[in-house]
């Protein structure tokens, strides 16, 4: 999936999943978001479902990343939470 049609699918997952999900675009040029991209195993950028506390509980990298995939994993995480 282009990166640009991403964007606004992931934007949308909160409101797929209203109070459950927050989601957030980050600009992977920055200083932050390079060091977050190497500690992820990233080449260049990715999609990463974290809980509440920032741990990574699923990733796509780079050019890999699914939208389909995200639901299925925000689904089945979300089934499994407290």
């Amino acid at each position: 999936m282009v990166c640009a049609k991403l964007k606004p699918a992931v934007s949308g997952l909160e409101m797929e999943y209203p109070g459950k999900v927050k989601a957030m675009n980050v600009d992977a040029s920055t200083p932050a978001a390079q060091k977050a991209i190497q500690e992820l195993g990233f080449k260049s950028h990715g999609l990463v479902i974290r809980d509440a506390t920032g741990k990574p509980l699923f990733k796509q990298p780079d050019h890999t990343v699914s939208i389909d995939d995200t639901r299925r994993a925000l689904t089945d995480l979300l089934k499994k939470a407290p």
